[in-house]
């Protein structure tokens, strides 16, 4: 078998598009009118990294790029920056955003529905159903219309950092369920999908931020498991794929018989998972986009000169952010002026592009970007929030309570030393959560006593056991380690050994450990006898984890994939 055919044909009348005459035949006259250059920038979906209106307009008249993504912002900032783009763009643009927890991923005020794993805690696909929609409803009415979701990994590695909470749990099949209902909402809502990441991660504990990793499945294995997911999902239309910079050995040696090992190439570049399994075997025919391009599993593939046309060649049609947009630009065009990137690869890229964007209506629809502010009253609205907050209640999950602690109540158990961990916003990822905390605990009617990392001090180890058994009732650790970008692991790390947050009473005082985001929280804690896991940190989960701590609500959750890493003791 090989994979070095290119000009894999798209029927823009078949899935995933489904355009009518008059959609293709504006497809094709915006094709014949475009330049090269037009060309090019219409392969390039680039960040918005300044709010500076004029300098978005800037950056648009300079590399004329087909699609942008911004950090989440203020609803009235994004609509405002996405209709003012729209206006000046000669041909509509995708604007895509995260959307994989809710409306949250594209503007500051839209919804925390939840992470993917939290969906799949309450093992009903409703819930990813309403995640897809309520994420979509939201971003679109701040001019979104390409959701870079669902995650279709599989949490088949617990160390791994970066997928974790972002997938649906170690069950394919589950997997499977809960995309195929993200996908359904979603495209209610007119926003296409990005299945991700192209061929699978979850299988490495390594971050494809950093490293090149490696789905190590064989053909068969892969077959039952990521295949399957894939194959059911563009069956069912998924518009886009996005292909993450992971090796997948055993089809790429499937395709490319005797193929070196220091030639297999992540799937973000590499013609033998592109052209080969994903528009071959699996037939897909829509648009396939790389994971963001500054990313070192990408980066360091080849020369960034050859690496830009490679991806094209591959069978790749959009390339994610760029590291130098005008410099990836620029490489591209050389290469379809000295022939590695033939003109007719570059118009069949073009046009499953244009394809996309006839079928979501955007030719007419962007037009009216800068419709109402009513249109906004639907991010973070009231109804969305009351969907969210019955997520959370019904995946919250015990893990242990082998002390038979629970439950915990101000009439029993006052005096509360609480334990903050992982609290590290930024735009990778995490977030605050002490101030919800202590705001839960303090409004139930607990007092709560703040352990201060920030202060440590060495007299602090010498505290006798008896006067912390006297000074507190019960010790509550609240570990917000959450999955982030460029990170090589997501654990528990204590303070020092100054430091008595560490959980050294767990033999003296009731203690117990709510993980809000990474899962596995047993590992780095087996000695904590009770255990609970709410797989996201918004002020919603927390809220409702202080209810089910006090009785007030049951525990509804099950535990999408092993929460004791298969370490011996972790369930003591």
């Amino acid at each position: 078998m090989t994979a070095t055919k290119t000009d894999i044909k798209t029927d823009m009348k078949e899935k995933p598009f489904y355009l009518k005459d008059d959609q293709i035949e504006w497809v094709e006259n915006t094709l014949a009118s475009m330049s090269l250059e037009e060309k090019i920038g219409q392969l390039f979906l680039v960040i918005g990294l300044t709010n500076d209106e004029e300098e978005l307009v800037r950056m648009y008249r300079q590399w004329k790029f087909g699609g942008i993504m911004f950090r989440p912002a203020p609803a009235a900032d994004l609509k405002r920056w996405n209709a003012r783009l729209q206006k000046e763009a000669k041909i509509p643009l995708l604007v895509a955003a995260n959307l994989e927890n809710g409306g949250s991923g594209a503007v500051l005020e839209g919804t925390p529905f939840g992470s993917q794993m939290q969906v799949a805690a309450t093992g009903d696909k409703e819930q990813a159903y309403r995640l897809g929609k309520i994420s979509a409803a939201e971003g679109r009415a701040a001019g979104v219309n390409l959701a870079f979701a669902p995650v279709c990994d599989i949490d088949r590695q617990w160390r791994n950092p970066i997928t974790n909470t972002r997938t649906y749990g170690g069950n394919p099949d589950t997997v499977l369920e809960m995309c195929s209902a993200y996908l359904k909402g979603a495209s209610e809502e007119n926003v296409a999908v990005s299945i991700k990441h192209f061929p699978g991660d979850g299988c490495d504990e390594r971050d494809q931020h950093l490293v090149a990793s490696v789905n190590d499945l064989s053909c068969e294995e892969w077959d039952a498991s990521y295949g399957k997911i894939y194959g059911e999902l563009i069956a069912q239309g998924a518009q886009t794929v996005m292909a993450g910079h992971i090796l997948q050995p055993a089809y790429t040696r499937y395709f490319s018989p005797g193929i070196a090992d220091a030639d297999i190439l992540p799937a973000s570049c590499s013609a033998e998972l592109i052209n080969g399994l994903l528009r071959g075997k699996l037939g897909f025919r829509g648009v396939v986009l790389t994971d963001a391009a500054n990313m070192l599993g990408y980066c360091t593939a080849m020369k960034r000169s050859e690496l830009i046309p490679a991806t094209i060649n591959a069978g790749v049609d959009m390339i994610l952010f760029g590291r130098n947009v005008t410099e990836d630009m620029n490489y591209l065009q050389a290469a379809v002026e000295d022939g590695r990137v033939t003109m007719a690869r570059l118009d069949e890229a073009v046009t499953r592009v244009l394809a996309l964007k006839a079928s979501m209506g955007l030719p007419s629809v962007v037009r009216n970007a800068e419709s109402n502010a009513e249109d906004l009253k639907v991010v973070g609205c009231s109804g969305h929030m009351a969907m969210a907050r019955e997520c959370a209640d019904r995946a919250i999950t015990l893990v242990k309570d082998t002390q038979k602690l629970l439950t915990v109540r101000p009439e029993t158990h006052k005096r509360v030393w609480l334990h903050i961990s992982g609290d590290k916003p930024g735009f990778t990822g995490g977030s605050r959560c002490r101030d919800w905390v202590i705001d839960a605990l303090t409004q139930a009617g607990f007092a709560v006593d703040v352990y201060d990392t920030e202060h440590m001090t060495m007299e602090e180890t010498q505290v006798p056991v008896e006067e912390i058994k006297k000074k507190y009732d019960v010790i509550m650790y609240f570990s917000n380690v959450i999955n982030a970008s460029y990170q090589t692991t997501a654990r528990i790390q204590w303070a020092g050994n100054v430091a008595q947050e560490a959980p050294y009473f767990t033999k003296e005082v009731p203690t117990l450990l709510v993980n809000l985001g990474n899962p596995y929280g047993t590992v780095d804690a087996p000695m904590i006898p009770t255990v609970i896991n709410t797989y996201h940190a918004s002020r919603i989960i927390v809220e409702e984890v202080v209810k089910k701590i006090m009785g007030e609500s049951t525990f509804k959750g099950q535990a999408p994939t092993d929460p004791f890493c298969g370490k011996w003791g972790t369930d003591l």
